[in-house]
């Protein structure tokens, strides 16, 4: 179901554009666990565990040389697999598949640049940080923001807001122990 935005030009003219709609994201290891998933279309959990299963048995089969597109119950699922992690986003049918492998190549640079070099072991044990660049290059399956350097900025920031509060914790819990003595 593809969404059509209009842009109005002051001059009397309308530009149409297209507007991808993700559903869901996935990203899966080579043996099959599951390291991060963001819904953007509703599922129930029931469901959302028969598509990670199926979609995992489907792609994990596939050969290295095979398209990185499947047809999926109407839908289009694009898949980009990087050292041992596949990132899988679904789009509705008549989508830009080359589009969303951009998307994908755009979050994993920036997780690249976060990390330093992402692995696997780093989604698993800072996940929190995986889903937060997420949210911001995505925002309801629409890409939010394309720019690299926004991105960094804005988790640098919320890197920054948490470091100063676990410091004001400190300083309350020790201000509170010296009370308490």
């Amino acid at each position: 179901m593809n969404r059509l935005h209009v842009l109005c030009v002051s001059d009397g003219w309308s530009i149409f554009f297209n507007i991808l709609q993700i559903h869901f994201v996935l990203l899966i290891s080579r043996q099959g666990k599951v390291r991060l998933t963001k819904w953007y279309s509703p599922y129930s959990q029931k469901e959302r565990t028969k598509v990670i299963c199926e979609l995992s048995g489907v792609i994990l089969t596939r050969g290295p040389k095979l398209c990185n597109f499947v047809e999926w119950r109407g839908y289009k699922v694009v898949y980009r697999r990087y050292a041992s992690l596949y990132f899988c986003m679904c789009i509705d049918q008549d989508d830009n598949e080359l589009e969303i492998l951009q998307i994908i190549h755009h979050y994993v640079e920036i997780l690249d640049r976060y990390f330093g070099s992402v692995c696997e072991l780093d989604l698993i044990f800072n996940f929190h940080k995986a889903y937060y660049i997420l949210d911001e290059l995505l925002i309801a399956g629409e890409l939010q923001e394309s720019s690299k350097k926004t991105v960094a900025r804005l988790i640098a920031a919320q890197d920054s807001l948490v470091e100063t509060a676990k410091e004001q914790a400190s300083s309350i819990s020790n201000i509170i122990a010296q009370a308490t003595k």
